[in-house]
């Protein structure tokens, strides 16, 4: 009897040694059978093509010695090899975690193949990969600002200096616009070097940043700490006394501390700021209410080095609550009821991302109901 045909799909682009891994398991259950899918069905899929083309991709994937063929996918849609797998005739289709669907699933039980998903078991010392992460991971990050907010533009940091602290994290989802994440720098960011974090000096390439959204004549400066945030991984504070650019950063990718900052963060979606909301409207910049807000970004890095949530939390709620202060239309009144109502009373902080909507960023060693995870990126 002859060994049995094994058959697999996806688009390989952005090969990896998770694709590797995958065709080596997949291949001891019998000859295995690659369909790559198509130039034009992924642009009518995605809405843009892949990054090598179709010939490459298959030239690629034939040169796997685990491969017995592959060949172009004939079909259209999210099932597109369906008509290669009737030509083929194979005995297993396999699928990982990430491509299993119910469709697939469906149409190997009407044509009698049988169904296998696999773990993702990476290579003795390789780290695990995926297509989705290693494309999330070339894309452009998100800036959070945790804890004193504000102090980097010089009207506010020349009454009294202070600190802010920002995190780098990764685009784990299309975080909303006009939300508080710097998405703003981060569209004049993507102008600048495509949707990749850029190479070389963060230095350099957050002062470019920095220039090219504020360039001569603007009236209102973007402060820089969206642009450090979008550029400087890990988790920075920044230390401002009336200029626009910090005079010091304090940095730190120290994996245990960005993943301990991950798992105590939950951003829970406000409405986005209207459209002409204009935060600045009013404003009460007297020295003790910004001496307040500078040092809650000083506690608000001793306690990430520290892992301490309780006074992580303290920080966070104070800046929130030092902006009510300084800057009161930051905090429209039916965003202070959801902080007093939903958040303070249950966690140990929490602070909006925006000025007047945005996320609510809470702090939490507990899940937080209808929240999104963030990533720091180190």
């Amino acid at each position: 009897m002859g060994r049995k045909k094994v058959f697999v799909s996806g688009c390989y682009d952005l090969f990896h040694g998770g694709h590797i891994a995958f065709f080596k398991t997949a291949s001891t259950y019998g000859d295995l059978y690659v369909s790559i899918g198509r130039d034009e069905n992924l642009l009518f899929l995605k809405g843009k093509k892949p990054v090598f083309s179709e010939e490459e991709r298959l030239y690629i994937v034939k040169s796997i010695r685990y491969v017995h063929d592959a060949f172009l996918a004939t079909g259209l849609g999210m099932l597109d090899f369906e008509p290669d797998l009737e030509r083929i005739k194979p005995d297993i289709f396999v699928v990982n975690h990430e491509g299993h669907t119910p469709d697939k699933v469906k149409l190997c039980t009407k044509l009698g193949i049988e169904y296998i998903v696999l773990d993702r078991i990476p290579e003795p010392g390789l780290p695990a990969r995926s297509s989705s992460g290693t494309k999330r991971d070339l894309r452009f990050p998100f800036r959070l600002c945790l804890a004193g907010g504000w102090i980097d533009q010089p009207w506010v940091s020349g009454i009294h200096p202070g600190s802010v602290v920002v995190a780098q994290i990764w685009p784990t989802i299309d975080f909303n616009d006009r939300s508080g994440l710097a998405t703003s720098s981060r569209k004049v960011g993507i102008e600048i070097w495509g949707d990749r974090y850029p190479e070389g000096d963060h230095r350099q390439n957050a002062k470019l940043l920095f220039g090219a959204e504020n360039p001569p004549g603007k009236k209102y400066i973007s402060g820089s700490q969206d642009h450090i945030g979008l550029l400087y991984p890990g988790i920075n504070r920044l230390f401002y006394n009336g200029g626009y650019w910090p005079e010091k950063i304090d940095s730190t990718i120290d994996p245990a501390t960005c993943e301990w900052l991950s798992e105590v963060l939950h951003l829970v979606p406000l409405e986005p700021r209207p459209d002409g909301y204009d935060p600045l409207k009013v404003m009460n910049l007297e020295e003790p209410y910004v001496k307040e807000l500078g040092k809650s970004g000083d506690n608000c890095w001793e306690a990430i080095l520290n892992k301490d949530v309780t006074g992580l939390g303290k920080a966070v709620k104070d800046t929130f609550l030092s902006w009510k202060k300084i800057l009161p239309l930051t905090v429209p009144e039916w965003v202070m009821n959801e902080m007093e109502t939903k958040y303070f009373p249950y966690y140990p902080g929490a602070i909006t991302s925006g000025s007047g909507g945005g996320y609510v960023i809470v702090v939490s060693e507990r899940p937080v109901q209808g929240a999104v995870r963030i990533k720091v990126r180190y």
